[in-house]
């Protein structure tokens, strides 16, 4: 969908909204390489890539693509079963991204639409519980986990136990640069800060972000034992520029022949453009102008971003909603918050990785948990709840399954709940059966198919002996033939109880006819 008309007039907004999503998306990066068993170097080119290149083709106004913490787990089994050779897994990636392009060119992306609301809304409000679980750990400076880790399950324990010893282990000067962040945050999101017209070119996170290094360096000169250091892993961690270049890799074209490869290659594809029609529907949802994104294009996009990552020694990418999100409460209108964070990944991390390495996790951690705040607050819950029992099952099981499992199975939980209401919902709707006397009439309500099937044994099973049972089809344009077999069936049983069934505006009804003359010659017969 093209870019709204008064898309020239957002840099003011979208410029620092890309500066917070940069901020937010460079440990991310880099933690999602590590946990990867990948150099930084790959973190960062996803990242860049994921701005520019996925960003410029795209048509999401929204989005932010970049390595996902969802992929960390393929890429470990990946590199495992080639043997270690990151040359190879380029070269499953470059594939990978090409499958995708052809997913989007055979116009799959429409898969995106069969996912409820309610589920889209759950995964959104999971996230976001998920972001704060995982960032309490950060602004308590127990800082032994990477950043994007978002599996309940964790190399010390899980997301709980994390935050036990977390507490148990609180770094004051950490958890003091944590709330001046919140507090900046939200004295920026007040109505008075709201009112001066100049704070929409500054947003509250990229202040909450200077003021919290500013105040560690500050610390580091006056107080240095209290001061945040990056040997314990308290900030954030750019290697130089000369191990940043030296860690570039090309494919290694020989790996095509393994199977691995492609088995790898098919994985991602599969994966990582799941993720993204998520990530994308979430997106939309997040928009304020309520812009729907093509999503066969978004797949042809991210097909080009991996490509080129695979080719370049990047990690996989997808649409993801954490920085999405990022974006979306900073202020940006438009793809070019997108870009601008790729471009800002791309020069930044490489020109000055000194001045990043001031920043302490810890502010950053109140830039995430802010995020995670807006995306599950009670206001959310309540609404979904208000909405109905058949909405609100689907939405907190999708929650619970995103925050103890992790996005994809937390999203088929609440697929899987809301087909069992739609089931219910579908049998309750699709038969009317009313009686006079000994004359019954079934009515087809609309299309009838064999999900029905149940509903409408439960229906015959009610019908009595010895009554004339009238089956009426007017409203229904399609009935399933296994819906048909049923209905032959009970017709057929029918006379050993006295029941004589007639069929109107139902398909096969020439059988019916037949069964009927059939049965009124065995009648006479009898009768002598």
């Amino acid at each position: 969908m093209p870019q709204s008309k008064n898309s020239g007039s957002t840099w003011g907004s979208d410029l620092p909204a890309g500066l917070v999503v940069f901020l937010v998306a460079l440990p991310l990066c880099l933690g999602i390489a590590t946990a990867s068993g990948a150099t930084p170097l790959a973190g960062i080119i996803a990242g860049a890539l994921g701005g520019i290149l996925v960003g410029a083709i795209s048509k999401s106004p929204l989005s932010v693509s970049g390595p996902a913490a969802g992929l960390v787990a393929i890429v470990l089994t990946a590199l495992k079963d080639l043997n270690g050779s990151y040359q190879a897994f380029q070269v499953a990636l470059i594939i990978a991204g090409l499958i995708q392009i052809v997913l989007g060119l055979l116009r799959l992306g429409a898969i995106a639409n069969f996912v409820p609301n309610s589920v889209i809304k759950g995964m959104l409000a999971g996230i976001g519980v998920v972001i704060i679980l995982k960032q309490i750990p950060h602004a308590l400076g127990w800082d032994k986990e990477y950043e994007g880790d978002f599996g309940f399950v964790s190399k010390f324990g899980n997301t709980f136990t994390d935050i036990a010893k977390a507490a148990m282990t609180i770094t004051p000067s950490a958890l003091v640069i944590f709330l001046i962040g919140v507090v900046i945050i939200q004295f920026w999101d007040s109505k008075p800060m709201k009112s001066q017209g100049w704070t929409k070119y500054i947003p509250g996170p990229l202040v909450a972000v200077i003021v919290g290094a500013l105040a560690n360096t500050l610390l580091s000169g006056s107080r240095p034992d209290l001061a945040l250091k990056s040997a314990d892993m308290h900030l954030v961690t750019l290697p130089k520029t000369s191990e940043l270049t030296a860690a570039l890799t090309l494919p290694d074209w020989n790996a095509v022949q393994l199977p691995a490869v492609w088995i790898t290659a098919i994985t991602l594809a599969v994966v990582a453009s799941l993720e993204t029609l998520l990530s994308i529907d979430a997106a939309d949802k997040l928009d304020d102008q309520r812009r729907a994104t093509p999503t066969n294009l978004e797949l042809v996009a991210q097909g080009v971003g991996n490509s080129f990552s695979g080719l370049l020694g990047g990690l996989p990418l997808t649409s993801v909603v954490v920085r999405t999100s990022a974006n979306a409460y900073s202020g940006g209108k438009t793809k070019k918050s997108t870009i601008f964070h790729g471009v800002l990944l791309a020069v930044a991390a490489i020109s000055i990785p000194s001045i990043l390495n001031t920043i302490p996790l810890s502010v950053l951690a109140s830039v995430l948990i802010m995020v995670g705040w807006k995306l599950t607050k009670p206001s959310v819950i309540k609404k979904v709840y208000s909405d109905g029992l058949d909405q609100f099952i689907p939405f907190l099981l999708t929650l619970l399954g995103v925050v103890f499992t992790d996005l994809l199975k937390g999203v088929i939980i609440g697929l899987l709940a809301g087909l069992v209401y739609v089931l219910k919902a579908n049998h309750h709707k699709s038969f009317t059966l009313v009686n006079d006397g000994d004359l019954w009439l079934l009515r087809f309500n609309k299309d009838i198919t064999f999900t029905n099937k149940v509903g409408l044994r439960n229906l015959l099973d009610t019908i009595p002996d010895n009554v004339k049972l009238v089956i009426n089809g007017t409203k229904a344009d399609f009935v399933d033939h296994d819906i048909l077999e049923m209905v032959k069936d009970f017709a057929e049983s029918g006379q050993y109880r006295g029941i004589d069934v007639e069929l109107t505006d139902v398909e096969d009804k020439t059988w019916f006819i037949n069964m009927r003359k059939h049965r009124q010659y065995l009648k006479e017969i009898n009768n002598g």
